[in-house]
């Protein structure tokens, strides 16, 4: 058997090196804007997701019960066990709270381009306050990450709407509550599915055709002024929209943003502002999304917290990176490769390893018989910066012969002075 599971994924030593690469680049637009690395297990309560009914989500769980009869589930998302950490630290975490992670999630689903059964998630949240400026932090440490793995706006805009659109919109026509929630989650799907099987799934629910048309107009407005003439004159959700992008444009950031009512995202817990990042090319699903859920701890039963974050997988960036060119090439990068060149200097070898490692520097230490040219070989795959060769005639003289492999020079050296 050499097949894993289906969905998962191996990483060898070589994408391992490049997850490393992503992961640096998530944890530094995190630290540089003043976030805290958090964690929390895999394993988790399943109630911790189905409390919500209805949600697409609770039919991917990868759930069972455990040895003691409890119900348990593999997290498909990092944000309820977020909440279920701040709830159990209730009035003794210091408001707000900036926390970032990078946790791997489970979802039982059908396996497509850039989505998996398994994924990592860098996930970015703020906790504490109702300042519309919060949010606008976030797509701060977006646009941060971005530019750091070598995009720019002409690669990447972020969508940004809130939920509040919609509710207005079927508000004004007595439709809230479950059946809004359950409106989200379909019309989230708008890129992805026909109109006619939209409409389809909007009538299941009891939605007349003219409220139907109703929703397609308002979610197909792109300009805030557009919006402003289809809402109220005293619209909340366009108050709220202008400020947040206001508080963007303060950043020096606005040509990565624009308005899209359709952006609703399929989670029930969303409350206010939402936004996803998408190529400008539309080749890809969303690169990532997220938005304000202010009443996701009253689901878990706790007091209402304000809240704000977004969810960003690895698996579409990575393929939006190799689609652009700008995926590193990365090696080892060792320092040193110790070879002995003969059998009986291998325990001199080895304290040659051990000494260059007490100096902090990388080793790899040669453990058999090896070719010169696989040597050579093996220095460039790794990328090695020196070859240090333990001969016969050097080491008579208690020397080490040192190749620098970049500009080729050889010296000798004493082992005390490695």
């Amino acid at each position: 058997m050499t097949q894993g599971v289906r969905g998962t994924r191996d990483f060898y030593p070589d994408d391992m090196r490049l997850r490393n690469w992503l992961f640096d680049n998530f944890i530094n637009a995190s630290l540089l804007h003043g976030f805290e690395e958090y964690d929390a297990p895999i394993l988790e309560h399943e109630e911790l997701y189905t409390r919500k009914q209805g949600e697409e989500i609770t039919q991917q769980l990868y759930n069972f019960q455990d040895k003691g009869d409890r119900k348990v589930a593999l997290r498909p998302e990092m944000t309820p066990s977020l909440a279920r950490m701040v709830m159990a630290r209730a009035g003794g975490l210091p408001m707000p709270i900036k926390w970032f992670s990078i946790p791997q999630c489970w979802r039982y689903e059908r396996t497509q381009r850039g989505r998996g059964r398994e994924h990592y998630q860098w996930n970015v949240d703020i906790w504490g306050t109702t300042e519309i400026s919060a949010d606008a932090e976030l797509i701060s440490v977006l646009v941060n990450f971005f530019e750091g793995v070598g995009l720019t706006s002409e690669d990447i805009v972020i969508r940004i709407s809130s939920r509040k659109v919609l509710e207005e919109v079927l508000g004004s026509l007595d439709i809230e509550g479950d059946i809004f929630a359950q409106t989200c989650i379909i019309v989230d799907k708008m890129d992805k599915l026909s109109s006619e099987v939209i409409e389809e799934q909007l009538s299941k629910l009891g939605h007349t055709s003219e409220v139907i048309k109703t929703i397609q107009s308002v979610l197909g407005i792109k300009d805030r002024g557009d919006l402003k003439k289809a809402l109220k004159a005293e619209s909340l959700a366009v108050s709220e929209l202008n400020s947040l992008f206001d508080s963007i444009d303060s950043y020096g950031i606005s040509e990565w943003i624009e308005f899209d009512a359709s952006i609703v995202r399929g989670l029930a817990y969303y409350t206010g502002s939402v936004f996803e990042a998408h190529d400008r090319d539309g080749k890809f699903r969303a690169i990532c999304g997220g938005g304000r859920y202010d009443k996701l701890i009253s689901t878990l039963g706790g007091k209402d917290l304000p809240a704000t974050g977004f969810g960003f997988g690895d698996m579409v960036i990575m393929e939006l990176l190799v689609e652009k060119g700008l995926v590193p090439g990365l090696v080892s990068g060792i320092d040193d490769i110790v070879i002995p060149l003969n059998p009986d200097l291998r325990n001199v070898a080895v304290r040659v390893a051990a000494s260059l490692r007490d100096s902090d520097r990388t080793v790899d230490l040669v453990l058999e018989d090896k070719k010169m040219k696989w040597v050579f070989k093996h220095a460039e795959r790794i990328g090695a910066k020196r070859l240090v060769l333990v001969a016969p005639d050097e080491w008579s003289r208690k020397k080490i012969k040192v190749k620098d492999l970049e500009t080729g020079d050889e010296s000798e050296i004493s082992l005390g002075d490695i």
